[in-house]
């Protein structure tokens, strides 16, 4: 009977023991999250490949020599909506002056997607990121969130949240060939 229950003490303990340090590895590996490939004014923008809603492929490498406005967006996002129509009204101004803008959909349906488009007029490339390969390698979180990338490929700043049609100005102001 009594070595029974030290049987008993031991396999507690040892479960105790690994339950504690799953919960220590789990504590570690969040509040080193940030740290570990998230990405910052500086560094090279990744570059990928998404095909927007009338079938044209978009490489952001394609894009070199110019500012890239980069936004990740969804539909039922309600700060979303409120700056596409800012987007694109700065688009139409700075698009001549070799700023691009990429509007980058967490993959969506194109039924939602299209309708966004047609509901609030826009004019840029609107790409759909499928199996959300390029949000990960952005770390995107929340949305919206905006890359500005300068004519060199560099990440100059990372927006997230709302911005004001004033703010789309400036950032675009600062990309700009």
């Amino acid at each position: 009977m009594a070595q029974s229950k030290q049987q008993r003490l031991w396999i507690r303990t040892a479960i105790l023991v690994v339950l504690i340090a799953a919960v220590a590895y789990t504590l570690y590996a969040n509040f080193t999250k940030e740290e570990r490939g998230q990405l910052k004014a500086g560094d090279k923008a990744p570059d990928f490949s998404l095909v927007d809603m009338n079938g044209n492929k978009h490489r952001l490498s394609e894009y070199k020599g110019k500012g890239v406005f980069l936004n990740f967006w969804g539909t039922w996002c309600d700060p979303c909506k409120r700056e596409m129509p800012f987007m694109d009204n700065q688009y139409k101004k700075f698009k001549d002056q070799g700023v691009e803008v990429l509007a980058v959909n967490v993959g969506e349906s194109q039924f939602l997607i299209n309708n966004f488009i047609k509901r609030y007029g826009l004019t840029f490339p609107v790409v759909v990121d499928k199996n959300k390969d390029v949000q990960t390698a952005y770390g995107i979180d929340p949305l919206p969130t905006t890359f500005l990338i300068n004519p060199k490929g560099e990440i100059v700043d990372i927006i997230k949240g709302t911005m004001t049609e004033e703010d789309v100005k400036k950032d675009m102001e600062r990309i700009k060939p």
